[in-house]
């Protein structure tokens, strides 16, 4: 029996740059497994869409979405575009650590490691899921870099990427750095120049822990499809995914864990015993 296609599910862009970023990306999980059949399909603003691809398969597949946290489309769109195919959809990327090794990565191309602290940008979502999944994110950000890290929005949450920013800035931080959590360059990306940080992380793209994390996303779906009791991957075939825990709603720096070496420069942001949350170790 062949192999389930793998359907690399964008949410698509109207830049140029952004959607040569996906298609590259998509080309080097291609290379990576070239026993594969993968193809892409978009969610929105790009063709093909996830309705097409998905009536135009010969084989069984497994829909990969390239979407960071839980929301709208991860809990809806998808599983409405595969219900009653032979189509299983993966879980976004968020958690795992590849995420952590690509992010750490970008921002030591701008010298983020050094910051005094950092500011996770996302996309944003009013999914309470979407949220739980960022500061998850920034717990394991915190941890891999020895730095405060507050996760900051584009839309539907709060903190806005330049509140949060500030809110560092106000804290006692000299250098913010934003790392954005983002697959592929776009108006979000561009617009995270003008939020007040002194650099920013270009898009993860093609990184390598970003083609390893599909195909492991891909690998635990067919693992499930293959095994619907066990709980490693979310099967929607039929459903959708459970719903995540709630997300903190104070917006607390998250810091990392004790004995973390902290920042070298001076200014490092003051946190409330109280209230800010703290990775264990």
């Amino acid at each position: 029996m062949s192999r389930p296609a793998l359907l690399a599910v964008a949410h698509g862009t109207r830049h140029a740059s952004g959607q040569a970023q996906v298609r590259a990306l998509v080309a080097a999980v291609r290379r990576r497994r070239p026993d594969l059949d993968v193809r892409v399909a978009y969610l929105d603003i790009e063709r093909p869409s996830l309705h097409a691809v998905v009536a135009g398969l010969d084989r069984p597949a497994v829909a990969v979405p390239l979407l960071f946290a839980t929301g709208h489309h991860v809990r809806v769109d998808i599983p409405d575009a595969v219900r009653g195919t032979p189509v299983v959809t993966a879980r976004p990327f968020v958690p795992d650590p590849a995420l952590t090794v690509a992010l750490t990565a970008r921002l030591a191309e701008v010298g983020g490691l050094d910051a005094d602290a950092i500011v996770l940008a996302a996309a944003g979502s009013s999914d309470p899921g979407a949220g739980a999944d960022v500061h998850r994110v920034a717990g394991d950000l915190a941890a891999a870099t020895g730095r405060p890290v507050l996760p900051g929005y584009a839309s539907a949450a709060r903190p806005r990427v330049e509140e949060a920013v500030a809110r560092l800035r106000e804290s006692g931080a000299g250098r913010v750095v934003v790392a954005a959590m983002l697959l592929a360059d776009g108006h979000f990306h561009r617009s995270l120049a003008t939020t007040g940080a002194d650099a920013v992380s270009r898009p993860l793209g093609r990184h390598p822990a970003m083609v390893e994390l599909i195909l492991s996303r891909y690998q635990q779906a067919r693992y499930q499809q293959a095994r619907p009791g066990m709980s490693g991957a979310r099967r929607t075939l039929g459903g959708h995914h459970e719903v995540a825990a709630a997300a903190p709603q104070d917006h607390t720096v998250t810091t990392p864990p004790a004995g973390t070496p902290g920042p070298r420069r001076r200014g490092t942001p003051r946190t409330s015993p109280s209230s800010p949350a703290r990775r264990t170790p």
